[in-house]
Parts: structure tokens; C-alpha cells; sequence
């Protein structure tokens, strides 16, 4: 088998500010990574190209989008308490926009897995808002693509980043053919992520306090990944794909192992097999953790699908 990575050099240049734990360190190690694994062999690399404004309209308005823009181009600044924007931010944003559309076009040409590792990351920005380091939905643009082009009619979207993905929610919670399940730890940032929160009928909140054995979040994900997928028969799986949740992360108390990644990654390749899997990165401010978690993600990507578990 073959895995995508889609990425692009501009994604590194952005920063948040010193001190900032979304840093381009995250970004270096993955980069590492994908030329030590002994994966690289199987590995085919594309750069990632800039987002149109027209595919970042469809679920942003443009009000939102100049603000992140001009402030860029301006030199920098903040959006919120938690997201700032340097002179490169705008270019990176576009990048990593446009590798998860991309990606959704290459998952189905080719049938084949694709991770794509950029930042800024995007599951917290919501329809008119920067916040939690995200700028633009990224996760959410690429289903949007994948169902404008015609690449997917459903599409269940998975984010197992330790933060409820309260942007995706937002951007897909009124689009019943699209379905979203996360696994957050609560309470936490961003306050967000109640079982009752169910959009249309389409979203799968899964909150869980921290410090529990992580055999409990794999199954607590697992089951809602069942029940989302009752009566609905996807032709792709989108995963905000942080790594945060994992035990020893500065920003939260979830205690996942980078093992889990490929349990949970099986599952769903048995339980949804008819459709590819693209990933993209979210969260993750452990550099060892976060290497560890992409080589399992990219090795369980690479390898045959499983039965059900």
C-alpha cells in the first residue's frame, strides 16, 4: 500500500508568538520523521497548493477571512488570547487549507490513504471566528470540497484530538450527510462538546474526564464511531488527527499511548472499509509523543485493513 503526505515548507514559518506551544518544532519532528520511518519507501510526498478564496467561502464568510489576512500581511498580531498570526501565517493558512483539499481529491482518484501534516492546525476555528491556534477550518473545508466536487456524498469526519473540535462542529453540525464523532476530554478548553449537542442528528460528542486507563477513551471512541455509523455507509473518514491525548501532554490529562492510534485506526478501517481515510494534524505539544503517534497513525495507514473489533 501507498501513503500521501501533503505538506508544504510555508506551514513551519508561522508562529503564535514566543513561548508559544503550536510551534514550528511540531512540524520539524513530523518532517524528521517522515525521512527516518522505514516507511519512506512506501511514502509518496506532494507539496501542498495555496486554498482558492472561493473554497474558503464556502464556509467562512469573508468578513473572517480578511481579518486573518490583512492582519498577516500587516505583520501579525492577535486574534483571540490563544491564536496570534505573524507576517507568514496567511501563506501557511492557505497551505494548510489547501492540502486538505487536496487530499480529499487524491484519497479518491486513487483509493489510497493520505496524511497530511501542516499547521496552523483548524478544529476550533468556527464560521466567523479564530481561536485555540486554528485560523480556518481545515477539516471541515476539505469535506466541504470533497462534497462539492462530487468525491463523497457522506463522509464521517473523527477527532480524537484531546480538545472538543467545537470549529468542525460548528461548520458541519447543520449538513446531515456529513457526521462527526469526538473523544474530549472534560471539562477543558474550549468548554464545548456535550452528549446533547447533536446538531441535525449528525454530530457524536464522546466527553471523558481526564486520568482515566486509555482503554477507556479507545472503547468510549470506538462506540460512538459505531453509533455514528449506523444507517450511514461513508465513502471517505476525515480525522482531526492530534496527538494530545496522549499520557504527558503540557496541555491536558488524557493518558493514551501512541499504540492506541493504530487500535483505533483498525477500527475504523473494518468498520467503514468502503472509503479512504485522509488525516490531517490538529493538536499535539509533546514532540516525542507527537512522533510517536504519527509513526503509529502512518504505519496503521499503510497497512491492510482489519475486521471489525
Amino acid at each position: 500500500m501507498t501513503v500521501h503526505i501533503i505538506t508544504h515548507e510555508d506551514c513551519i514559518a508561522h508562529e503564535g508568538g514566543p513561548g508559544h506551544p503550536e510551534r514550528p518544532d511540531r512540524l520539524r519532528t513530523v518532517d524528521q520523521l517522515l525521512g527516518d520511518t522505514e516507511l519512506s519507501a512506501r511514502i509518496v510526498r506532494h507539496e501542498a497548493p495555496e486554498a482558492r478564496r472561493d473554497q474558503l467561502e464556502r464556509l467562512h464568510p469573508a468578513a473572517h477571512i480578511g481579518r486573518v489576512r490583512d492582519l498577516s500581511l500587516a505583520g501579525g498580531g492577535a486574534l483571540d488570547p490563544d491564536t496570534s498570526v505573524n507576517g507568514k501565517s496567511w501563506d501557511a493558512a492557505l497551505r494548510a487549507v489547501g492540502a486538505g483539499t487536496q487530499a480529499v481529491h487524491l484519497a479518491a482518484q486513487t483509493g489510497e490513504n493520505v496524511f497530511a501534516p501542516v499547521r496552523p492546525p483548524g478544529h476550533h476555528a468556527e464560521i466567523g471566528r479564530a481561536m485555540g491556534f486554528c485560523l480556518f477550518g481545515n477539516i471541515a473545508l476539505a469535506a466541504a470540497e470533497a462534497r462539492a466536487e462530487g468525491l463523497a456524498e457522506e463522509i464521517l469526519i473523527i477527532d480524537w484530538d484531546v480538545h472538543h473540535g467545537n470549529g468542525t462542529q460548528n461548520l458541519v453540525e447543520n449538513e446531515p450527510a456529513i457526521r462527526f464523532v469526538s473523544l474530549h476530554q472534560w471539562p477543558l478548553y474550549p468548554g464545548t462538546g456535550r452528549e446533547t449537542e447533536r446538531g441535525v442528528g449528525n454530530i457524536w460528542n464522546v466527553p471523558r474526564p481526564g486520568g482515566r486507563p486509555p482503554e477507556e477513551y479507545v472503547s468510549a471512541l470506538k462506540t460512538g464511531i459505531d453509533a455514528a455509523l449506523e444507517g450511514f455507509e461513508p465513502q471517505m473518514v476525515l480525522i482531526s488527527a492530534g496527538y494530545d491525548a496522549m499520557l504527558g501532554d503540557p496541555l491536558a490529562g488524557f493518558t493514551l499511548e501512541a499504540e492506541h492510534y493504530g487500535d483505533l485506526l483498525r477500527h475504523i478501517r473494518g468498520q467503514a472499509p468502503q472509503g479512504p481515510i485522509v488525516a490531517m494534524l490538529e493538536g499535539g505539544y509533546h514532540l516525542g509523543n507527537l512522533r510517536r503517534g504519527v509513526q503509529v497513525t502512518l504505519e496503521a495507514l499503510d497497512s491492510p485493513p482489519d475486521t471489525p473489533s
